[in-house]
């Protein structure tokens, strides 16, 4: 089928009728390839899952990466909350088949799903995802997708008022594989289908209609795309936001990645350009001196030149980052190279209806350009003049390596992703640094735990590629440092509940001399130090839960830390006791209590079950308001 048709592609408004088409085209055999994560064509790929359901003698094969999922509660207060919500937090998206039928353990034999990355923690125990996943830097999963060769490939378009059509939210692996087409390497059919919300991207994005076969163009199977709704930002991540805030030089380049860590960021530069006097209050009055590295310049100035921004995904933070007119250095006339997106519904929105000379400043480009610096590398080299690539991790150990994709036995939780390529850019290229951040604890059955532990199995980024970390207590510069250098720099951000433990690790170890105690100055790395310093910020809103938004009311945002409270505590009956007793002292005398019980319907509690579960909740919302 390497012969395109120039007039376009065969339009089906009937899912079933194309199905079928490619099925005798293939004579029942499919492999298909689908876009990571929001660009994937769901309607036909639920057709063909379905066909293959039906029909045994049918063999599917599907090779993708990061499969979207509205979230699921299935008891307790987790469902209360969510049921209610999930349409207007995730939008009416259409679930796909093969995702359920591997929750449901139910995928018959001649369905096979393979995936290089997954949504994080969602597939800790489905065992045909852990036993087929592909691990994969991003950038060689277009090879791995080559060497499988399929013969289809299905995505998501958007389509202009002149109707033409864009890859839009994922030029990522999607643009190499057409090409590959082109040059007579791959020989496949490309499965449009359009979707009115997609916004449309121009440039590399561009897909011209001899490239697409088939095209399902049916309003009836039209659907809302994925909304990844914006998760609030902890105390820790806005102290981490800052701390990174003054690693990023003016007129450097800058990528980060999604969540709540790489809002903070973004939030913080904001505050850096926006509020200057303030900003540098914020940073003079940090209690946590290793924040202050002298082997690393302090960049406390507003931005004149500007950022270039060149990402494989395009985040909210980089776009609000754009809009404030930070990200503006341009490179060839860009602001922003990116390869992916998947964001919130206002996200998907401001693209839609940004002014067309603002959005060309805006490229969605291939992985392979994003990701890696071979092909135009002096070119790529001269634009990403200091560049600072920042990624979050789960955990990492005190000699630097990093953990961001397995658990302790070799579980997968995600995925390698594009996290080491940036982590390899910033080591080929001249004065980038590659800053990776992580929350100093978690809370996990019911005890806080470190996230800087001394050994894990399975490290993403082994230690020898070490460079900066960042934690809510501050910057451990580790590049080039010995390994008792970097011993000491890991403690000085580790929580100090968990310094002596890892102190007598690294001595058993023989990685520190036997006389070196933690510095004074850095044992006091707690929770409350740290409330200490940013309650102004906090309380002012400057640096904000929400600073960009999000699609919860302000019932839900006052019930989501009262939640997550309930939820750190649940395997700690004493705790739980001690919140229902002061949910039953205090609870009535509080309007903003009724408004959120009748929002979890407990207001009128039946029964001894749900009355706990109300007063529960009630102390909860009234501890953590007290915050």
């Amino acid at each position: 089928m390497n012969e395109r048709n120039e007039a376009g592609p065969h339009v089906y408004s009937d899912v079933d009728t194309l199905v079928r088409k490619l099925l005798d085209r293939f004579d029942g055999t499919i492999r298909l390839a689908l876009p990571l994560g929001l660009g994937k064509a769901n309607t036909i790929a639920n057709a063909l899952t379905r066909a293959a359901f039906e029909d045994s003698s049918i063999s599917l094969s599907i090779f993708t990466a990061l499969t979207l999922e509205t979230p699921k509660a299935s008891k307790g207060l987790a469902r209360r909350f969510l049921e209610p919500a999930r349409d207007r937090l995730f939008g009416r998206y259409p679930n796909l088949l093969y995702a359920k039928a591997l929750h449901d353990g139910a995928l018959p034999p001649n369905i096979e799903v393979m995936e290089f990355f997954v949504l994080a923690g969602r597939w800790l125990s489905v065992e045909k995802v852990q036993q087929n996943h592909i691990s994969a830097n991003y950038t060689h999963a277009l090879h791995y997708i080559i060497d499988r060769k399929p013969n289809v490939i299905a995505q998501l378009l958007a389509r202009n008022g002149n109707g033409e059509f864009s890859l839009s939210c994922n030029t990522d692996i999607s643009v190499d594989l057409l090409r590959a087409r082109s040059s007579g390497k791959l020989d496949f059919v490309f499965a449009g289908e359009v979707n009115s919300e997609l916004p449309f991207l121009p440039g590399t994005a561009k897909c011209h209609v001899s490239e697409i076969d088939l095209l399902l163009d049916d309003p009836d199977t039209d659907f809302e795309l994925f909304s990844a709704v914006k998760r609030p930002i902890s105390l820790q991540d806005q102290a981490i936001g800052l701390h990174v805030s003054r690693l990023v030089p003016d007129g450097g380049t800058l990528q980060i990645g999604i969540g709540s860590i790489g809002d903070a960021v973004a939030r913080a530069l904001q505050v850096r350009h926006e509020n200057n006097e303030l900003y540098r209050s914020a940073v003079s009055s940090c209690p946590f001196p290793t924040a202050s590295d002298p082997k690393i310049e302090d960049r406390l100035e507003p931005f004149d030149a500007g950022l270039y921004a060149v990402s494989e995904m395009l985040v909210d933070g980089l776009l609000q980052l754009f809009e404030s007119g930070i990200v503006k250095r341009e490179v060839d006339g860009i602001a922003i190279h990116a390869a992916f997106f998947v964001e919130s519904r206002d996200f998907y929105r401001r693209l839609r209806e940004m002014r067309p000379d603002r959005l060309a400043k805006i490229a969605m480009m291939p992985v392979s350009y994003t990701n890696d610096l071979y092909g135009d590398q002096a070119e790529k080299t001269a634009a990403r003049q200091q560049a600072r690539f920042i990624n979050n991790a789960m955990k990492a150990t005190p000699l630097g390596a990093v953990i961001s994709d397995s658990d302790e036995n070799g579980r997968l939780v995600s995925g390698e992703g594009g996290q080491f390529n940036f982590v390899a850019q910033a080591f080929a290229l001249p004065d980038a640094r590659s800053i990776i951040t992580l929350n100093a604890t978690r809370h996990s059955h019911g005890a806080y735990r470190s996230n800087i532990v001394w050994e894990h199995p399975y490290p993403t980024v082994p230690r020898h590629f070490r460079d900066i970390v960042v934690s809510e207590y501050g910057i451990a510069n580790l590049r080039g440092q010995s390994d008792q250098e970097c011993v000491k720099s890991m403690l000085c951000i580790t929580d100090s509940r968990f310094q002596p433990e890892l102190l007598d690790q690294a001595k058993s170890a023989e990685k520190l001399d036997r006389n070196w105690s933690i510095p004074e100055r850095c044992r006091r790395n707690d929770p409350e130090r740290l409330e200490d310093w940013l309650r102004t910020l906090r309380e002012g809103e400057v640096l904000g839960t929400f600073p960009f938004g999000t699609d919860f009311t302000e019932t839900e945002k006052r019930l989501l830390p009262a939640l997550q409270l309930l939820d750190r505590w649940e395997k700690s009956p004493m705790r739980l006791a001690a919140l229902a007793w002061e949910g039953v002292r205090k609870g009535s005398t509080d309007p903003l209590v009724a408004e959120c019980l009748g929002r979890m319907r407990l207001d009128r509690p039946a029964g001894f079950k749900n009355r706990m579960l109300a007063a529960a909740l009630t102390g909860a919302i009234i501890s953590t308001g007290r915050r």
